[in-house]
């Protein structure tokens, strides 16, 4: 094993370390605090049932597609008259309500491959149907951001392994999971010393990555295992009781914490898999019900968590394709084409569904059989970056290459 091999399975046991790459131009956002404005991507591998989870029941053509796993009127959370949310979402319709959440049906890739590993790979490098680009759009996202002066993380993702989406040359830090940071053998005293003297010629590259990872894994381990600060009075209002949540709570309580309590922490990711529901999908309960639940409950978690930094905080939902329309034969359904995508924050355009939707007919579906990609994520993810994290044009045609953005994805459905 050489050194660079353990260096990574030292410190990677819970802080995944990249060569750092070069920066791009620090363009200004538009606020006094570049680094206030926060994304969090959420990807649900699997393929999410968009039309269960934002449902058309205004529609007699999803009941006729989908005789035994429709959501019925009377259990559908209703959004305007013709869509209706999943009843397992319910933490979610308040912040519909507050015009804090707005759904984007009939999107997703314009690639019409069936493959889950094709799919997400695409959506993931942010350039579909093109398997030459090696590098993740959230790797170039960061990689274009301007670098906050004495801080050592400034993207983080969830999950044992670095994501396609954030593959390159950009130092992105890693959690093995959403309850903390591991301690590893390089946070006992006399072996950090040892590497300290080993990796301490600032000239070299290894010394660098060394460097770099090990002041990452302490601000993050410093964060997640500092006291939470007084709430003001602002905050107690808001959490009707509640406190603000400690570091081993659930996925959106420790993200939360985690934003609150590392200020140069910019971008998030964490994905969820369980959403290929082939059999007994369920309708108001069953399958889908018990995946969105929880996943419910940390959105809704994450949302009360930030605060007031929710105001500043944008969160995407999105799953690499949708379900058929139709109900197959084991009451689930099969890797279809367009979905829905959530977005999320305090500066979204929420309170409605947005698409282009032309309705379920036979003659509107893609192939016949699936929802239609009339909006390509893409243009969502584009509105998002430019209209919240400020990224001009020209820097979001370096993120999402050979991609021409003529959409406005907030049109209403």
């Amino acid at each position: 094993m050489d050194r660079r091999q353990f260096l990574k399975l030292s410190a990677m046991t819970s802080l995944g370390l990249l060569v750092p790459g070069t920066r791009g131009f620090a363009f200004s956002n538009g606020v006094e605090d570049p680094w206030s404005k926060k994304l969090i991507i959420v990807l649900l591998r699997g393929g999410m049932d968009g039309l269960n989870v934002v449902a058309p029941y205004g529609d007699r053509r999803y009941y006729d597609l989908r005789p035994n796993i429709a959501l019925q009127k009377s259990e559908v959370l209703d959004l305007d008259g013709h869509f209706g949310l999943h009843p397992s979402l319910q933490p979610l319709l308040p912040i519909f309500q507050n015009k804090n959440l707005a759904f984007v049906h009939a999107s997703g890739s314009p690639d019409a491959t069936r493959s889950h590993f094709d799919a997400q790979d695409y959506m993931e490098s942010g350039a579909p149907g093109n398997k030459s680009i090696s590098s993740g759009w959230m790797n170039r996202l960061i990689a274009e951001l301007p670098r906050k002066e004495g801080s050592a993380v400034q993207a983080v993702s969830y999950g044992p392994v670095l994501p396609r989406i954030f593959s390159g040359s950009a130092t992105v830090a890693t959690i093995a999971n959403a309850s903390g940071v591991r301690k590893t053998v390089l946070d006992r005293p006399a072996i950090a010393n040892v590497f300290d003297d080993l990796y301490s010629d600032p000239n070299d590259e290894l010394s660098k990555v060394y460097s770099e990872g090990m002041a990452a894994h302490k601000e993050i381990n410093n964060a997640i295992n500092s006291p939470d600060a007084p709430m003001d009075r602002e905050q107690q209002i808001a959490n009707k009781g509640a406190p603000l949540p400690g570091a081993n709570a659930q996925f959106g309580k420790n993200v939360a914490s985690l934003f609150r309590k590392s200020p140069s922490v910019q971008v998030a990711f964490m994905d969820f898999g369980g959403w290929d529901t082939h059999v007994n999908e369920g309708t108001g309960k069953g399958q889908l019900a018990n995946h969105l639940t929880p996943l419910a409950n940390g959105l809704s978690d994450m949302v009360t968590g930030l605060g007031p930094m929710f105001k500043d905080t944008c969160i995407v939902v999105m799953s690499e394709f949708g379900r058929t329309a139709k109900e197959n034969g084991n009451r689930g359904t099969d890797h279809g084409h367009g979905n829905v995508m959530w977005v999320i924050g305090g500066d979204v355009p929420g309170g409605r569904v947005y698409g282009r939707w032309g309705g379920l007919g036979q003659n509107e579906l893609h192939e016949a059989r699936d929802l239609p990609t009339s909006t390509d994520f893409r243009s969502v993810l584009s509105a998002v970056l430019h209209n919240h994290l400020g990224i001009p044009g020209q820097t979001l045609s370096r993120i999402f290459p050979s991609f021409q953005d003529n959409q406005d994805p907030f049109v209403q459905a």
